[in-house]
C-alpha cells in the first residue's frame, strides 16, 4: 500500500474521506494540517510538498504556465457563485460595476480564483475595462515566477480597514456581513442565479492536483484517489435531484467551466494563452469519468 502525503480540507465532500471511512487497499491518505487550506498552495506549488493537493484553480493554471509538475484530477472540492465577493462601502455612495473604471480596487492577491472569477464577470458581462482599474494586493502569489505588477498595499494594511477608511474603492474576494459595506452586485444571489441560467456553468474554485511523477508512475494509484474522492462526494455532498452540483466530477462535466476561467485568465494576463482544457490532465487523469 503506498501512503499519500495529502492536503485536502474540510468539506462534506470530503467529510466521509478524512474520518478514514472510504477503505483502500491501494493507498492510505496521511493529511496534513493547514488553516486556513490555501496556506499549503504555495508550499505544494513551489516545494511540491504533497502527492495528493486541493489547490486553487487559478493557482494551478498559472503554475502550469510555469511549469510545475502537477497534474489536474477533474474534481471539484469546492465551487460557489461569486456576486457576492465584491464589496463597496456605503458611506462613499452607491457604486456599481459601471463605476469601477478607474478606481482603487482591492484584492487579497491578484491571482485569486475568486477575483479571476468576478473580475471575468465584470468583464465579459458588464463591460468593465480591467486594465484602466488601480488593483491594490496584499500577498504575493503562490507561484513565485509570477510577474504581479500591482500596487503593494503598506505592510500590515488589511483589505477590509482600508475599505472602511476609505482608502479604497471597492474589494473583490471578500464577503461581509458588516451593516456599512454593501454589494456591488445590487441583488447578487438573484444575478448569480441569472448569470448561470445564461450560461450553465458553475464557478469553480479549489480542485485536487496530483504530482506529476505520482501520476506518471502509479497510474492506478491515481484512479484509486480519484475513486476514493468520488465515493466521498456521494456519502457527503452529493446533490439532491435537479439541485445545482456546485463540486462536479469528470472532464465533460468540467468542460465548460474550465473553459470559462481559461478564458478569464488568459484575458486578465494570468496564464500566457488559453490553453485547451484537455491540456489540464495527462492521459490518466482525462480519462477519470463519474
Amino acid at each position: 500500500m503506498k501512503r499519500l502525503q495529502t492536503l485536502l480540507g474540510d468539506y462534506p465532500l470530503t467529510s466521509a474521506l478524512k474520518r478514514g471511512e472510504i477503505a483502500s487497499d491501494l493507498v492510505a491518505l496521511d493529511f496534513a494540517d493547514y488553516r486556513p487550506i490555501n496556506t499549503g498552495f504555495k508550499p505544494m506549488v513551489r516545494e511540491g510538498r504533497f502527492d495528493v493537493s486541493e489547490m486553487a484553480i487559478i493557482t494551478y493554471l498559472i503554475a502550469k504556465a510555469h511549469h510545475k509538475p502537477m497534474v489536474l484530477l477533474p474534481a471539484v472540492v469546492m465551487g460557489r457563485f461569486q456576486h457576492e465577493y465584491a464589496l463597496y462601502n456605503r458611506a462613499k455612495g452607491k457604486l456599481t460595476p459601471a463605476d469601477l473604471e478607474g478606481k482603487r480596487i482591492g484584492v487579497r492577491s491578484f491571482t485569486t480564483t475568486t477575483a479571476a472569477w468576478v473580475r471575468g464577470i465584470l468583464a465579459n458581462d458588464y463591460g468593465v475595462d480591467l486594465d484602466v482599474i488601480h488593483w491594490i494586493t496584499f500577498e504575493e502569489p503562490h507561484v513565485a515566477e509570477f510577474v504581479d505588477t500591482s500596487e503593494r498595499a503598506p505592510a500590515g494594511k488589511k483589505i477590509v480597514d482600508m475599505l472602511l477608511a476609505g482608502e479604497l474603492d471597492a474589494v473583490l474576494g471578500e464577503r461581509s456581513d458588516d451593516s456599512r459595506l454593501a454589494t456591488l452586485f445590487a441583488e447578487p444571489v438573484a444575478e448569480a442565479r441569472a448569470w448561470y441560467d445564461r450560461n450553465g456553468i458553475v464557478p469553480v474554485n479549489h480542485m485536487v492536483v496530483v504530482a506529476e511523477e505520482f501520476a506518471k508512475e502509479y497510474p492506478d494509484q491515481v484512479r484509486e484517489v480519484f475513486r476514493m474522492l468520488k465515493a466521498s462526494k456521494a456519502k457527503g455532498a452529493a446533490p439532491d435531484k435537479g439541485a445545482i452540483d456546485f463540486c462536479p466530477f469528470g472532464v465533460e462535466a468540467l468542460r465548460r467551466p474550465l473553459g470559462a476561467i481559461i478564458r478569464y485568465a488568459a484575458q486578465q494576463g494570468l496564464i500566457p494563452r488559453a490553453y485547451a482544457v484537455d491540456e489540464l490532465f495527462d492521459d490518466t487523469t482525462r480519462r477519470l469519468e463519474i
